[in-house]
């Protein structure tokens, strides 16, 4: 007798063993046919899978989110199928599911062309049609090498031997391809319906630049068109919403070889940068934030102190002078310290809030620098909270409410957040952890957020949270954070004299809403496409004249709006108005001013919003009262 477990509580008994296609047929034809995998008292197998013993079991079908990660590894052998059959030299070599689709390595003799991915892509069309059972089979490891060798594919016969163990591996074989893999895969290849290439890329084979440079082609899958096509429009968008395109249409800022991972910013992009930092300096001033600065380079001492070198070291750029070795910082926390510990602190003086724009340097991989959202130097809206145990709770929810605010200001009213508990690994008492997680929860609840539970993501100091935004095309952005820190105030000596005049470590809470501002400015870039609010606009106002009789007007007019408080240019040029409309509306400025003889004789402007709408003519002190609500409602 063998008893299955179905998700919704209900039991189904069978004289025998049984497949997890025996058991989806029991339930109804529908199903049978929708079915693609099996989950096993949690681990995912093949609809072959035998149950020999009772078991909890779930159906995977295309509408779970494993089923969708079984199409698009599935799709990466279908792929490789492919390549085969029409590039029968090239060796294969890994094939996993990345983040919204998948990718394979191949080693060629010749780089593959987009004329290749189209082919490759109607094949694998021929192949889904063709209805190919795939196979399971489990293979001694010593037998799976010498296969691989015979059929020439040496990098899969690599792949084996460097597998730890000894047990047997699992073998899946679609009509005339076999691939090494640990499953599961869908039964047919008729369940791979909706996919498409995207891209060729370079990689190396396991990641070292010493080794064959082999080719990588990007796939992505889905389970609807519809959703595909949703895709594809995202990526289309993204693509649009380059920050670094936009960066060098509006002369922003630019990057360069000389100075790896380092942003040139021109007038343009330091103007917004001023106008995010000072809002910023502003919100945390009204919040109770002391701003402090410290210094770019410490002594390693410190650092070996503070555990940063023995955890970070090789992300830090060191420079030595008569004979001591420096590190330039890579955090502002340990500055912070040494900050807080200068002076008796007192439980009144708790909680104390340090805050910093603190410049940083980080030694990224060349490889992953990516314009202003990666890079080696950059700039945080840092700020560290030090205070008792039992004012943690009360100093998140502060810091969530400022967090919401500052977000909506920025135009992201779509917030996920995530709480990472305790790791394994870790210092601090058992009590201690669940004093903090249990605050870090209620606060949560508290400010009514939804959030996900990462259980042991949690950092070795303690838990924390991750905040993250959800741009206008959908996509994802971690900026937000506040990690619990019992660790390191205790290790670089910072105390407090509590109520009772015993000495205490502080809780130090590590918070940043921003995060780094280049790649704020990045993701503001790309969620605005360019076309910020009249708040953040680096120029708000473009003053134009029609001809050179009304140039005294306009620099009466743009003196004005500068006393107001705005970013206001000029533009006396000699050239036709409609030119010099067209070219500051193609640089994305709110509000045109356009000035002719008509304005100068009735003493009034006529005023163009961004998009073309024409707003006729009006007074200058309107249009001040105008542009002051609006920045102020922060549109």
């Amino acid at each position: 007798m063998t008893v299955i477990r179905l998700p919704d509580g209900s039991e189904r008994v069978f004289e025998h063993p049984v497949t997890v296609m025996d058991v989806a047929a029991s339930i109804g034809t529908g199903l049978a046919r929708a079915a693609i995998a099996g989950k096993i008292n949690g681990k995912l197998v093949d609809l072959d899978r035998l149950i020999k013993e009772d078991s909890e079991l779930a159906i995977i079908t295309e509408k779970d989110a494993d089923g969708l990660e079984i199409i698009r590894h599935s799709s990466a052998h279908l792929l490789a199928h492919a390549v085969k059959e029409l590039f029968p030299e090239a060796q294969v070599t890994i094939g996993p599911v990345i983040e919204d689709g998948f990718y394979y390595d191949f080693s060629y003799k010749r780089p593959f062309t987009p004329e290749d991915l189209v082919a490759i892509e109607r094949r694998m069309l021929e192949i889904s049609k063709r209805s190919i059972n795939i196979e399971r089979k489990v293979w001694e490891r010593s037998e799976a090498i010498n296969f691989f060798k015979q059929l020439g594919e040496h990098y899969k016969a690599q792949i084996i031997e460097s597998i730890p163990g000894e047990e047997d591996l699992t073998l899946y074989t679609q009509d005339n391809f076999t691939d090494l893999c640990r499953g599961p895969h869908v039964p047919n290849t008729s369940k791979l319906k909706i996919f498409k290439l995207m891209k060729v890329a370079g990689a190396y084979w396991r990641g070292d630049s010493k080794n064959e440079m082999l080719q990588r082609i990007y796939g992505t899958a889905w389970t609807t068109k519809d959703d595909q096509n949703n895709y594809l429009y995202k990526l289309e968008e993204a693509e649009k919403r380059d920050h670094r395109k936009i960066g060098k249409q509006l002369d922003l800022f630019h990057t360069q070889e000389e100075a790896p991972g380092m942003v040139f910013w021109h007038p343009k992009g330091w103007a917004l940068w001023q106008q995010i930092e000072q809002y910023m300096r502003n919100v945390q001033d009204e919040n109770e934030y002391q701003e402090i600065r410290t210094p770019q380079v410490l002594d390693k001492e410190l650092w070996e102190q503070s555990g940063h070198w023995d955890n970070f070291r090789e992300n830090m750029f060191i420079t030595e002078t008569e004979d001591r070795s420096f590190a330039i910082k890579p955090m502002n926390c340990p500055g912070h310290v040494q900050v807080f510990k200068q002076g008796l602190r007192s439980y009144r003086d708790l909680p104390m809030r340090l805050a910093e724009f603190g410049s940083c340097h980080r030694n990224e991989a060349s490889g992953a620098l990516h314009g202003i959202m990666r890079v080696r130097g950059f700039t945080q809206d840092d700020a560290h909270i030090f205070c008792t145990e039992d004012q943690i709770q009360d100093e998140v929810i502060k810091f969530i409410s400022l967090l919401k605010l500052v977000y909506a200001d920025f135009g992201f009213k779509d917030i996920l957040v995530k709480l990472s508990t305790r790791p394994l690994k870790r210092v601090g008492t058992d009590a201690q952890w669940n004093k903090s997680e249990n605050a870090l929860e209620a606060a949560l609840k508290q400010a009514g957020l939804e959030w996900e539970l990462q259980p042991g993501e949690g950092a070795f100091y303690g838990p924390k949270i991750e905040f993250a935004l959800k741009d206008c095309i959908g996509r994802i952005w971690q900026c937000g954070t506040l990690q619990l820190d019992f660790s390191m105030p205790e290790r670089l000596g910072a105390e407090y004299v509590a109520e009772d005049n015993t000495r205490q470590i502080p809780v130090m809470l590590h918070r940043a809403i921003l995060g780094s501002l280049e790649r704020f400015i990045g993701i503001l870039i790309e969620h605005y496409a360019g076309v910020f609010p009249l708040w953040l606009a680096p120029i708000q106002v473009v003053v134009l004249n029609i001809s050179k009789g009304q140039a005294e007007y306009v620099e009466k007019v743009t003196k004005e709006l500068k006393q107001s408080g705005f970013r206001v240019i000029q533009d006396l040029r000699n050239e036709k108005i409609t030119y010099k409309i067209r070219e500051h509306s193609l640089q994305k400025l709110p509000y045109q001013i356009i000035v002719g003889d008509a304005e100068v004789n009735t003493n009034l402007i006529s005023v163009r919003v961004r998009g073309g709408q024409d707003l006729g003519q009006m007074s200058l002190e309107n249009l001040i009262e105008r542009l002051k609500k609006e920045v102020e409602l922060k549109r």
